[in-house]
């Protein structure tokens, strides 16, 4: 018996066949609340042993367009999705017992997923007339979902780099400090350096940071008068997380230094901070420049502490540009060559 003929018996519309030995009333209360459905995200189809749709309600768009009676399931899903459809419908016309499953949909931005639940129709006999299908669009969770598990591999990510820069300063630290004390203060302000960087980075959503206020936030503090200590030069561009976490770094090295020699250990010292894209032989390279007036105990930069071996070595390598730090007379000048792809600009 086909599908047309199932219809014929029942005597009633299509939403009377889901339950054909139901008393009338029950059959309206039925009817209402499948027009309730149109209000609502749940899709549901009316299968009967043979899998023809004898009705649909609410039929998902990605599914399909226009009237379903009496087609199956492969006529309107993917093949794949149908195969599991089909095989967990005759399981529940075989079994009684109701089946679940996710299925997902191409479309032109990816997939459209839905949860599925399929229950068996009994007759008041217990015989198992057809299958009813329930369906609920997941979508939106489930690329939640999706975007969620990447950010959290991300931060994973870059807590790994995070805790390789610490555990690469405190060796280093380590190696330049006499004493238990010096590397304890040293370490604990390169730490207080990179936390500041940090919150840079995860308030841009760790897009990265723009580098005026990085150099607010790393030589600011040091400064009596930011507004007068400090002079701001050239393009602002805005740095990748990376380039933002260890030129932080270089930044708070030569503002300690400035405190301690230079011109930030004044009230009315000045240093000069520079951005240009056109200096330099490298193309398309970013020179940041620090000068500034240094006091005759600067010679003491030319030692192989950490902050030159930082400024020199550690901080351009991680960068894979360039770094020159030079102190002559009463002048100290540090040059970094930050390659493209550390930065932007607007």
């Amino acid at each position: 018996m086909g599908p047309h003929d199932r219809r014929k018996r029942s005597g009633g519309e299509a939403g009377d066949t889901m339950n054909m030995h139901m008393p009338k009333t029950d059959r309206g209360i039925e009817r209402n609340l499948l027009r309730s459905l149109r209000n609502t995200g749940i899709s549901v189809l009316y299968q009967d042993d043979d899998l023809r749709i004898l009705w649909a309600q609410n039929v998902p768009a990605a599914w399909a367009h226009g009237d379903l009676d009496g087609m199956s399931d492969p006529d309107f899903l993917p093949e794949s999705e149908a195969v599991r459809m089909i095989a967990a419908k005759r399981n529940v016309l075989a079994t009684g017992e109701m089946e679940s499953l996710e299925i997902s949909i191409p479309d032109d931005e990816g997939a459209r997923w839905f949860d599925v639940w399929i229950d068996a129709d009994r007759g008041n006999d217990g015989a198992v007339l057809g299958v009813v299908t329930t369906a609920v669009e997941t979508t939106e969770q489930k690329r939640r979902e999706q975007t969620l598990r990447a950010l959290l591999r991300e931060v994973s990510h870059r807590s790994k780099n995070l805790l390789a820069i610490i555990q690469s300063v405190a060796t280093q630290t380590g190696r330049y400090s006499g004493t238990l004390e010096g590397f304890l203060t040293r370490f604990r302000g390169r730490l207080q350096s990179m936390a500041s960087s940090q919150d840079l980075v995860t308030m841009s959503n760790w897009r990265g940071a723009d580098l005026r206020e990085l150099v607010i936030g790393q030589v600011g503090r040091y400064c009596a008068d930011p507004a007068k200590n400090i002079r701001l030069e050239g393009a602002n561009p805005y740095l990748s997380p990376n380039a933002a976490l260890h030129i932080g770094l270089a930044l708070h090295e030569l503002a300690v230094n400035s405190v301690s020699y230079g011109a930030l250990s004044k009230p009315d010292g000045l240093v000069t901070i520079s951005a240009d894209l056109k200096a330099g032989e490298t193309p398309d390279a970013l020179t940041l420049t620090w000068i500034e007036a240094i006091a005759a105990a600067a010679d003491k930069l030319k030692d192989k502490k950490f902050g030159s071996v930082a400024l020199e070595r550690v901080v351009p390598a991680s960068l894979n540009g360039k770094g020159s730090l030079t102190a002559d007379g009463n002048r100290l000048e540090y040059r970094l060559i930050v390659p493209k792809g550390n930065f932007e600009i607007d």
